[in-house]
Order: structure tokens, then C-alpha cells, then sequence
């Protein structure tokens, strides 16, 4: 893979614009309140799917990081942990029964930070999902880590409970820039405990990273990018950070002449994928990267790549539950929402025994439209012929008004529009988000306002 040739500057300053990652078509701005918890349980009903992938959402973080924008709670009291896994344990209970001919191939807590959680608040977490739903012998078990605030025997308890992959939130190792974001970490203990891991049987870790943040040099990024490297760990997510002060109040602390501008955060990006591809990882999807041998990388060769609200997996085809406060779900040909505020969550799971608030019924074009993105956002590539088959309609006859928005990255030699295909130029992956817009049907409500970050 040639890095170089991802980086035009002249066209990627032409098109870094604001625009959806697609972990969904339609995103969750299309999301609605009159979506009930009756069309919830007609897509379990109508969904030809029986595998299932959870999703449980742990809100609570000990300190507040100044970037960061997921729904949390900061808190240093873990017996309000102890309340939420009640509430979370009504909601599991009446979900459950609803899936009962499913199996679950996948499950991953995110948050907020799961490893929040006590040892044995963790598990009884565990025991319970085990005990309400199907589980398949070759489980794919994941949660997210802060490596602040953790012991190092956590690695040894999550093993033994099934979990088999790690994530751990590191973002930048510089001592200025962690002090800036207010999240300051030990280098040393997060080796350690990646070292410990492995040692103990974990066969995935991942790290996230973020680049944009205040204070970042190209010199002090790439010592975080070769110390990755170092730690040899098999997923890396690369980020940018979105600087949104007006959505997320804890960035109004973040001064705007301590970020890098927007060429100094090109620069950036750039390092960070030359330098990771050097190493000898793959560049997966757009802001992902994995050893040569790792699924996702594996998946990409073969062209089976999938993305959903995770972003890129390997168990995409899979239905997807997800189970506390602010969690998605894709059921069938259905997407939902549950409430975003705590205290509303706990009344909803009181009330109705689920915490739905909005969702949406896709109609068929909404299908057909996600499945066009999907593939383009994985692959770089799509068969026209496939989707005119596997819908029944002319291709180009019915995206006879989209079509034409491509001509500009064509113009470009960006975008490849033939007949029976449309190929994605390599030099085009970092604006992938954008040619994708190009058959979103409800982007224009939303062109002019600044509901999405921007593609660098």
C-alpha cells in the first residue's frame, strides 16, 4: 500500500467539510419519538435474523475528560453503580424474552468507562446477561478499559468471565497534552498491563487515539505512535477530535489557540498514518488500523467488511440489542434509541420495564440507500449489478438524481463511475464520508448546520 497517496493536500483542504461517519443510514438524526416499543417488538418479529450482537452501555467515569463528548456520568461514588445495574437488570429482564431465539455471537461494553465497575459489580453484570440470553461457545466478549484507574488483576477477572478482548482509552501519552485534556495517565502501567494481558490469554487489544488535541506536536504524537507499536498491540483506532464547544460544555475549557490549527492537524493525521502503516499495520476503513492477520484486516481483504454503531466489525450481519441508558439497537429494519438522561432512564425502566425514547422503521429505500453506503464505506467499492439484483431495480435508473453529485470527485480522479460499477480511488479513502453523502437522501435538511465533525 503506497501511503503517499492519500494525502492531496489541494483536495483534501477542498473537501474537508462536515458530514456523518455512517455508523447508520439513516444516522440518529432521523431518529423520531413515534417509533413505540410495539414497532420494537414487530422488527424482532419481522428481522430474518436470529444472530445478535449486545451492546451494554456503563455511563459512569471517575473524572471528566475535557474532550470528550459520550454520554457519562462523573462521578467517585461506585455505589451509584450499584443503583444503575438494578435499573439495567429490569430493562435485561424484559428484553431478554423477546430474543429468545437468538444467539449471541457478540458482546462489548462501552460507556462512559466499564471498567468503572467493581469486580463484583462486573460479575454480576456478567452471570445475569449469561443467565437471561443465549450465548454462542465462541463468544467475541470486549470492554472498554481507563487505564487510570484499574489494578492490574482486572485483566485476570475479565478473562475468567469470558471476556477475550480489550480496549483501552489512551489518546496521547504526552504529559502536557493529558494534563490539558485532563486526563493524565502512567505510560508505564498501561504497558504493563497490556503486556499482562496478553500473558494472561487476551487474544485482542486495541487502543484508541486521538489526534487534533491541544498542545500536540508531530514530535510528541509520533513517540505516542512508536510506543503503540512497541506495546504491540493488535487494533489501533485513530480519531479526530471534534472541537464542539457549543454541544459539549467540558470543551469550553479547551482554549482555542491551544489546539493546532487546521494544517497542523492535516500534519497530524498524516504522521500518524504513514507511521502506523510503517510499522506494519493495515489501514482499515478510514480511522482504524490492525496487524495483516488480525479479522478485521482479513475482512477488508476479502471484501467483507461491515460498519455499525461501533464502527468497522467483522459480525455486522448480526442484529444488534442495546441495553442501557443512551444505548442504539438495530433490530430487523429498525434502529432505536434509549433515553439519554439517567434519572428519565430510571423512571422509563420503572414505568414501562424499557427505556425506549425514539427509533426509526427504515423504508425500502432507506435500505437500499444504506446498503450502497455501507458497502462504500467498507470496501471503496461497489457492484452495481449486485444491488439491481438484490433489490430488483436499474441501478442507475433509480439513483438517476444522485448519481450526478459524483461528477465533481470524478472530475477529480477520485471517483471511478462506470456502467456496472462505481470505484473509490485510494487517494480518496480520508474522504470517503463525503462522496457517501452523495446518496444520502436526507442531507440537505441538514447541509448548512453544524450537526456533523469534520472529515480531518
Amino acid at each position: 500500500m503506497k501511503v503517499s497517496q492519500f494525502f492531496d493536500n489541494t483536495l483534501l483542504n477542498k473537501y474537508n467539510t462536515s458530514g456523518p461517519r455512517y455508523t447508520s443510514y439513516p444516522t440518529a438524526l432521523e431518529f423520531h419519538e413515534s417509533f413505540s416499543q410495539s414497532d420494537f417488538i414487530q422488527a424482532i418479529e419481522n428481522s430474518h435474523n436470529r444472530d445478535l450482537s449486545l451492546y451494554v452501555h456503563i455511563p459512569f467515569c471517575h473524572t471528566l475528560c475535557y474532550y470528550c463528548g459520550c454520554n457519562k456520568v462523573v462521578t467517585r461514588h461506585r455505589d451509584k453503580a450499584d443503583t444503575y445495574l438494578e435499573f439495567l437488570a429490569e430493562e435485561i429482564a424484559s428484553q431478554a424474552p423477546l430474543f429468545h431465539e437468538y444467539t449471541v455471537k457478540q458482546l462489548h461494553w462501552g460507556g462512559g468507562t466499564p471498567s468503572f465497575l467493581t469486580h463484583q459489580q462486573i460479575t454480576t453484570l456478567v452471570t445475569l446477561l449469561k443467565e437471561k440470553f443465549n450465548f454462542t461457545d465462541d463468544l467475541e466478549m470486549s470492554i472498554e478499559i481507563d487505564p487510570r484507574e484499574i489494578e492490574m488483576d482486572l485483566a485476570e477477572h475479565l478473562f475468567s468471565l469470558g471476556f477475550n478482548r480489550l480496549s483501552l482509552g489512551v489518546q496521547d501519552l504526552d504529559l502536557k497534552v493529558q494534563e490539558a485534556i485532563n486526563r493524565v495517565q502512567s505510560t508505564e502501567f498501561i504497558g504493563d498491563f497490556i503486556a499482562h494481558a496478553k500473558a494472561v490469554g487476551f487474544k485482542s487489544i486495541n487502543i484508541d487515539l486521538i489526534y487534533g488535541l491541544p498542545h500536540q506536536t508531530l514530535t510528541n504524537f509520533h513517540k505516542t505512535l512508536v510506543k503503540a507499536h512497541e506495546w504491540d498491540v493488535d487494533r489501533i483506532s485513530l480519531f479526530s477530535y471534534a472541537h464542539l464547544p457549543s454541544r459539549f460544555a467540558a470543551q469550553r475549557k479547551l482554549r482555542d489557540e491551544w489546539l493546532p490549527n487546521t494544517q497542523e492537524k492535516f500534519a497530524l493525521m498524516k504522521l500518524a498514518i504513514e507511521t502506523l502503516c510503517e510499522l506494519g499495520y493495515d489501514f482499515i476503513g478510514m480511522d482504524h488500523f490492525a496487524k495483516p492477520k488480525d479479522e478485521l484486516s482479513i475482512a477488508q481483504r476479502n471484501g467483507e467488511l461491515h460498519r455499525n454503531f461501533q464502527g468497522y466489525t467483522t459480525r455486522g450481519s448480526c442484529d444488534l440489542l442495546g441495553l442501557g441508558v443512551s444505548s442504539i439497537s438495530a433490530i430487523g429494519d429498525s434502529f432505536s434509541q434509549n433515553i439519554k438522561e439517567l434519572k428519565a432512564y430510571y423512571q422509563a425502566i420503572t414505568d414501562k420495564k424499557h427505556a425506549q425514547e425514539k427509533g426509526l422503521s427504515l423504508s425500502q429505500d432507506d435500505i437500499i440507500r444504506g446498503d450502497v453506503i455501507r458497502e462504500l464505506m467498507c470496501n471503496l467499492f461497489l457492484d452495481k449489478r449486485v444491488i439491481s439484483d438484490r433489490y430488483a431495480i436499474n441501478f442507475n435508473e433509480y439513483f438517476k438524481d444522485d448519481l450526478p453529485l459524483l461528477d465533481t470527485f470524478i472530475a477529480d480522479n477520485l471517483v471511478e463511475n462506470t456502467q456496472d460499477t462505481i470505484q473509490v480511488s485510494p487517494k480518496a479513502r480520508l474522504l470517503i464520508r463525503i462522496i457517501c453523502m452523495s446518496f444520502d437522501a436526507y442531507m440537505n435538511k441538514h447541509i448548512n448546520q453544524q450537526r456533523f465533525s469534520r472529515v480531518i
